[in-house]
């Protein structure tokens, strides 16, 4: 009887890849997925490092893992905890068998069968470049969304962020790779392509360095069977007119663009070094709304970092306002290992000040949103079904997206999954919008 293993994903979207690729390996290597960790000869954990949250739920889940005493499965930690902690995660919990860092995924199978085989443990954090990666390895978790990788690491190092120190130092993949990947993604029957990096438009071939992010973008488009592509996440300065003009003129290509903001505070900015200006960033927003007049725009945004004061939240509530984003990730500042706030910059405001600071942005993110959307009742919409949503009372209810990344719920059958449908939109909340469907897209 073949062993069984359960994979359990922290973090990203590059995270969840990732976990699909371990899939492929660990079933390569004789093993039979399975989501009952109760059955699992081996659990794999995929760790997030950005946050402390995602680090604490890594040690509580492997307290949870470490009772019932000698029949326990055999536990691996990979991603970015793992790079960043390595053989000390054996210190910090006995449960752990296998310490496997972000850029060391391919010899997972090997770590594991030796500390199967000796009941030693195994750590690699080593920085391997080669980004290459089998074609047809990954088990693909979504029936309609294929990730697909085109930059490992990232060579910016802002003040905040510890990607550069986990992920290591910048890598692009062959652009070869890449689209025969997309196209095998297609062929397979996923529909919408994800291209993922830590600057994903930062792209070039490293074949060809004149083959950037807006050359990769139009040769995906050209790839049969690729009906949409988002890509995440990019960084403002690395945002060039040839890349707005790619976006403006594929129409695989989603009108969304998440544009990660942090501060709206040019003062903030500067030390967290993210190398923008609170005016070139509205200047940016400016040039693409002048190009592509639907697009939606999305962001990232910390509160509470160090020196940050009243003054400096408020003009990030002004800009917030100004642009009128149609979603928003925000997180409290936490202090992360190695990074040059963490080394040279006091964690000032109070904890008490950050969440009152994060629940007036989301309160404030939260009217916005329920304004944009209330713009779309009435109107009808293209969507591509990517779930079942939830029963409600007799009714199935589905979901899809726009091609603004906007979340529609309708009632629906099983046979549209994967479908482009059009819905016309009749409720709207604050997160997505309701409706029936009217018809074939």
């Amino acid at each position: 009887m073949a062993k069984k293993a359960c994979i359990e994903t922290f973090g990203c979207q590059m995270n969840v890849h990732d976990s699909e690729r371990m899939a492929g390996l660990i079933e390569q290597a004789g093993y039979e997925l399975t989501n009952d960790i109760g059955e699992a000869d081996l659990v794999l954990i995929n760790t997030c490092s950005v946050r402390e949250k995602a680090e604490d739920k890594l040690f509580g889940r492997l307290g949870e893992l470490g009772r019932g005493g000698r029949g326990r499965p055999l536990v691996a930690v990979t991603g970015c905890v793992a790079q960043q902690e390595g053989g000390r995660l054996l210190e910090r919990s006995s449960h752990v068998d296998v310490v496997v860092g972000t850029q060391a995924l391919r010899r997972l199978p090997l770590l594991v069968d030796r500390a199967d085989a000796t009941g030693e443990s195994q750590v690699d954090v080593n920085p391997y470049d080669d980004v290459s990666f089998p074609l047809g390895i990954a088990v693909r978790s979504d029936p309609v969304k294929a990730y697909v990788t085109i930059i490992e690491g990232c060579n910016d190092f802002c003040a905040f962020c510890v990607v550069p120190y986990t992920r290591g130092h910048e890598r692009m993949r062959p652009a070869g790779e890449i689209l025969a990947e997309v196209g095998q993604a297609a062929a397979a029957g996923h529909r919408e392509v994800h291209l993922l990096g830590q600057i994903v438009n930062h792209y070039q071939d490293p074949g060809d360095p004149q083959h950037d992010f807006a050359w990769l973008l139009r040769r995906v488009h050209e790839v049969p069977g690729v009906d949409r592509i988002r890509f995440a996440s990019p960084h403002p300065r690395h945002v060039t007119p040839e890349m707005i003009a790619a976006m403006r003129d594929l129409p695989k290509v989603c009108r969304h663009l998440h544009l990660p903001l942090q501060s709206g505070s040019t003062r903030v900015l500067k030390n967290m070094r993210r190398r923008y200006s609170r005016e070139t960033y509205l200047e940016l927003v400016r040039q693409v709304r002048e190009a592509i007049p639907n697009i939606a725009l999305s962001t990232d945004i910390i509160v509470g970092f160090p020196g940050e004061t009243d003054g400096d939240f408020e003009a990030t509530m002004s800009l917030v306002e100004s642009v009128g984003f149609h979603s928003m990730f925000s997180f409290k500042y936490s202090q992360r290992p190695n990074t040059l706030a963490a080394k040279r910059m006091p964690d000032t405001v109070p904890e008490s000040e950050k969440t009152a600071r994060l629940m007036a942005l989301q309160a404030r993110q939260k009217t916005i949103q329920e304004r944009l959307h209330a713009g779309c009742v009435g109107e009808s919409v293209e969507v591509l079904v990517d779930s079942r949503s939830r029963r409600q009372r007799d009714v199935e209810m589905f979901s899809g997206r726009t091609t603004q990344n906007t979340v529609v719920n309708f009632p629906g059958r099983p046979e549209w999954l994967g479908s482009m449908l059009k819905v016309r939109v009749e409720r709207a909340g604050p997160y997505s919008l309701r409706g029936q469907v009217s018809g074939s897209a």
